[in-house]
């Protein structure tokens, strides 16, 4: 061994040491927090969003701000959980993208509860079995979650948060044999993803859709002439070959995930307010609905229709905007907007995803 490589293994140990000195002072800080509180809620989002984005503002490299990011919410998770264990539900089973989203927001010192449906993630949650819920609301290649939409609509919940995930996907199989796959089996939003690419490398294949991506891959396990497009963490929990990466036809393919939860979050300093309205059926009503936004300079990151369920033709708008519903130009824009609309719910201000 080189002197030089010593010294820098000597060093590395050294700081190693004052990483763990740190690390348990942080920890002693965060428990004395935790005594401190007087109402007892554990998790604070903006507190954490500010801590993170401070981080990444004062972050020189060589890693970059998603791997500070990851460091830091783990570094919290541990902490946090000393106050008292979270409990999240999510969409599952294991193996799905849900659960990543859920333990990159949360770090992985949480209790996981897996759920068979997203209605199942909102029961829970309404039902104090669990504190937090975490469900896909929308993919940048094929939109909108329907019943995710239709959900928040209908529950008391708020959104207390985002999480933002880039999705790879894989082509999961026992063996990695593609000529002879018949049948590959994904969630209808994944096999949407992926239609480009199976159009040239699986053409015959049938496209079966199912509940979720870990249970396309539990199938493939158990199928040897068929295949799976999942994630691959899937294909760990189900012993599967990854046979091809990142088949997604967009490589920027996101899904946004949106945390569920009772609490109303205080401002961060960088937040999103998601709402749902309806307008009055009557000429240039929508255009009436979208002034006060435009009047206060509240920018709108997001517009959605959908059915309202409660008559044919009728529609409801799911709008995003920026900002918190507690700052003054959002409070005196959702006030006008309020008197303007036929229904109007706020579904939760939160910190923009870090």
């Amino acid at each position: 061994m080189s002197e030089k490589l010593k010294q820098c293994r000597e060093q590395i140990d050294g700081l190693d040491d004052e990483l763990l000195r740190i690390v348990n002072q942080r920890a002693l800080l965060a428990q004395q927090i935790g005594h401190l509180k007087e109402d007892g809620v554990v998790l604070r989002p903006e507190r954490e969003a500010q801590v993170l984005r401070r981080l990444q503002d004062a972050n020189s490299g060589p890693l970059n701000n998603a791997a500070i990011a990851a460091l830091f919410t783990e570094v919290m998770s541990q902490c946090r959980a000393l106050e008292a264990p979270l409990s999240v539900a999510y969409l599952g089973p294991e193996g799905t993208f849900t659960e990543a989203a859920a333990f990159k927001r949360f770090g992985s010192a949480v209790q996981g509860q897996s759920c068979a449906t997203i209605d199942d993630v909102f029961r829970v949650v309404e039902n104090g079995a669990v504190q937090y819920g975490v469900v896909p609301v929308e993919n940048s290649t094929e939109g909108a979650i329907g019943r995710t939409l239709d959900l928040l609509l209908q529950s008391g919940l708020q959104v207390c948060g985002e999480v933002m995930l880039p999705i790879h996907q894989c082509l999961l199989a026992q063996h990695c044999e593609v000529s002879q796959i018949q049948t590959v089996y994904s969630h209808p939003q994944s096999l949407g993803q992926c239609q480009g690419w199976l159009n040239v490398n699986l053409p015959h294949a049938s496209r079966i859709p199912v509940s979720s991506n870990a249970e396309a891959a539990r199938l493939a396990a158990e199928q040897p002439d068929s295949a799976a497009i999942a994630g691959g963490q899937a294909a760990l929990h189900f012993k599967l070959q990854v046979c091809v990466e990142n088949i997604e036809d967009d490589a920027r393919n996101t899904t946004r995930f949106l945390v569920l939860g009772k609490q109303q979050v205080a401002p961060s300093g960088n937040d999103k307010t998601s709402l749902v309205f309806s307008a009055a059926n009557r000429p240039g009503a929508v255009h009436d609905l979208l002034v006060p936004l435009a009047k206060h300079s509240v920018s709108m990151t997001k517009f959605e229709s959908r059915p309202s369920r409660s008559g044919v033709w009728e529609y409801v708008f799911y709008v995003d905007i920026e900002g918190h519903q507690a700052d003054s130009k959002v409070a005196a824009a959702l006030a006008e907007l309020r008197q303007s609309a036929a229904f109007m719910k706020i579904l939760g201000s939160y910190p923009v995803a870090v």
